[in-house]
C-alpha cells in the first residue's frame, strides 16, 4: 500500500507547513491578543504534528516495522481541529480588537461521527488561508494572495481525496503531489510576506 519513497515524500508538505507556521508565529506575535496567539500556536502545532505522525505511520508501514494504527486514526480529527484553531485565530486578528480576552464557546457534546471534523477542517482552512490572503492584499502582494488561494484549494481537494480508496497507490501519489504543492505554495507566500515586512506591517492602517 505504501512504499518507502512515498512515505519520505509525505514528510515534504509537513516540512513546508512547519516552516510557514514558524514564520507566521514570529510575524503575527505583535498583531494578536495573547488568547488569539495561543490559539494560533496550538493550531499550527496540532496540524504539524498530525501530518508528521501520519508520515511516520507510512514510513513504519513501508519499512514493515509495524502497522501503528493510532497514528493514522488520529490524523484527521487532530488536523481538522488544528486548522479550525488557526482559522479562528486569524479571523479574530482581522475582525476583533486585539488586546482583550475573548470569550470562547463551551465545547460541544460528544459526537462520534466525522462530519463535525469535516466542518472544522473546511471552515478552518478557508478562514486561515483567506485571512492570510486578505493580509497579502493589504500589503499589495497579489501574487502571494493567489498562492494562498491555491493552497486553500489544494487543502480542500485533499479533504475530497480522503474519501477515495487510499489503498490504491495512484490516489496516494495524487494526494502527495497536491499536498506538497499546496503546502509549498503556503510556505513560499508566507516567506515572501515575511521578506516584505509582515512583522512590522500595520494591519489596521493606522
Amino acid at each position: 500500500m505504501y512504499s518507502v519513497p512515498m512515505a519520505l515524500v509525505d514528510f515534504l508538505p509537513v516540512c513546508f507547513f512547519g516552516l510557514a507556521a514558524y514564520i507566521l508565529q514570529k510575524d503575527l506575535y505583535s498583531k494578536m491578543s495573547k488568547g488569539a496567539y495561543a490559539l494560533f500556536c496550538a493550531g499550527t502545532i496540532d496540524v504539524f504534528m498530525a501530518g508528521f505522525l501520519k508520515a511516520l505511520y507510512k514510513l513504519l508501514y513501508a519499512l514493515n516495522i509495524c502497522d501503528f494504527e493510532p497514528l493514522t486514526k488520529m490524523f484527521f480529527p487532530v488536523q481538522a481541529l488544528g486548522f479550525m484553531m488557526c482559522g479562528v485565530a486569524v479571523a479574530c486578528m482581522l475582525r476583533l480588537k486585539q488586546g482583550k480576552n475573548v470569550a470562547y464557546a463551551a465545547a460541544p457534546v460528544l459526537y462520534s461521527g466525522t462530519m463535525i471534523f469535516v466542518m472544522f477542517m473546511v471552515m478552518g482552512v478557508i478562514s486561515f488561508d483567506t485571512g492570510l490572503a486578505a493580509v497579502a492584499l493589504k500589503m499589495k502582494k497579489k501574487g502571494c494572495a493567489v498562492l494562498l488561494a491555491f493552497s486553500c484549494f489544494a487543502a480542500l481537494t485533499m479533504g475530497y481525496l480522503s474519501s477515495k480508496d487510499f489503498t490504491n497507490p495512484m490516489f496516494n501519489w495524487i494526494g502527495e503531489a497536491i499536498n506538497t504543492l499546496g503546502q509549498f505554495a503556503l510556505f513560499y507566500a508566507v516567506r515572501k510576506l515575511d521578506k516584505a515586512g509582515l512583522s512590522e506591517f500595520n494591519l489596521k492602517g493606522e
